[in-house]
């Protein structure tokens, strides 16, 4: 904590600011983010001798109880054969659980990239490395959905 003293012409004023810890870790970190529809994956991987995986502070198993999403999840680790070199930590937000999985994949292969650019050509052939743009189209005035129209009377 630091102390400032800041003093006017009638009185002194004492001012205690506090400055936030900052961790420092020996570690260092590859982050890239990943999307798909509405769901955004933040990805850090740092070398480790053993690799885990924590997605908003649990486990794979845990936050993705299906193996389908599971798979979808270690698809790109598997594709580019580093599977347990690397400690992953993901902040997902928004979306559903599957979207939340594959801007998870997305991100994870931005990652792995950023670390060797020769895993480039086999992720980009999967496909992995394609942001999918799809997107829920907007509800229009006037309209029940985006395209669907109220019944129409000719009279």
């Amino acid at each position: 904590m630091t102390t400032k003293e800041i003093t006017t012409k009638e009185e002194e004023i004492t001012v205690t600011e506090k400055t936030p810890a900052v961790k420092k870790t020996a570690a260092r970190y590859i982050e890239a983010v990943g999307r798909r529809k509405t769901s955004t994956a933040r990805v850090r991987i740092t070398e480790a001798s053993k690799g885990s995986l924590v997605i908003n502070g649990k486990d794979l198993a845990t936050y993705f109880p299906t193996l389908e999403l599971q798979k979808i999840v270690n698809e790109a680790i598997e594709k580019s054969k580093v599977a347990g070199k690397f400690m992953v930590t993901v902040v997902v937000r928004g979306g559903g659980i599957h979207s939340q999985a594959e801007a998870l994949r997305h991100g994870l292969s931005r990652t792995l990239v950023k670390f060797d650019e020769e895993i480039r050509k086999p992720l980009k052939k999967l496909g992995f490395l394609k942001r999918d743009p799809r997107m829920k189209e907007r509800r229009k005035f006037g309209l029940k959905k985006a395209r669907k129209a109220p019944q129409w009377s000719k009279r």
